[in-house]
């Protein structure tokens, strides 16, 4: 992972003022770039999908620092769910998790009943959790259909200003995106 990444405490301030504002930050994740808001903003993710031109209906993945964040989640999954989804974070894999209290909008869902959370092992996503006080919305940083950021050049020159705050840093070291698990069905969506 990025481990020995600098993380600047006034970036991180402003990242998280600017989520809390109902903005949208850019900021590194495991493979790519990633664009993110508060989850619990309607109108910050809505933002966030006309920058990307993504349907609503696709949903978004909430990315967290640590257990402890998700932990609502968790606390109804089957002792067994909840050892395979452990074992994995935190860490670069995206699972499709049970919601039957409806504790994540269904913005953030979009048309499915589950969500898709990460526990990252980023440094800087975890920094960014941490100070947010939760998870925060993690998509790729790209137009529909466009490849995927791997660098800050690269989001600047698919959102120049229209993105509230960057949080500078670099990519981890996977070569593609996280992959996505499905718990219920234990199917790889996304590899």
């Amino acid at each position: 992972m990025a481990s020995n990444q600098y993380i600047n405490p006034w970036h991180v301030d402003q990242c998280v003022r600017a989520m809390q504002q109902g903005g949208v930050i850019a900021y590194p994740t495991e493979a790519v770039w990633g664009v993110g808001c508060d989850p619990f903003n309607e109108e910050a993710l809505e933002r966030l999908l006309q920058l990307k031109s993504r349907p609503r209906h696709k949903g978004v993945i909430l990315a967290a620092g640590s257990l402890d964040q998700v932990e609502p989640l968790l606390a109804r999954l089957e002792p067994e769910q909840r050892q395979k989804v452990e074992a994995t974070w935190p860490g670069p894999v995206t699972w499709l998790l049970p919601d039957p209290d409806h504790l994540v909008p269904e913005w953030i869902k979009g048309k499915h009943s589950s969500v898709a959370v990460r526990v990252s092992d980023h440094p800087v996503v975890q920094a960014l959790c941490k100070r947010f006080g939760g998870p925060i919305v993690s998509t790729s940083a790209n137009p529909a259909g466009a490849q995927p950021a791997r660098d800050m050049l690269r989001v600047n020159l698919y959102f120049a200003n229209r993105i509230d705050a960057v949080m500078p840093g670099h990519v981890g070291k996977l070569a593609q995106p996280t992959q996505i698990r499905d718990l219920i069905t234990e199917s790889v969506i996304r590899t």
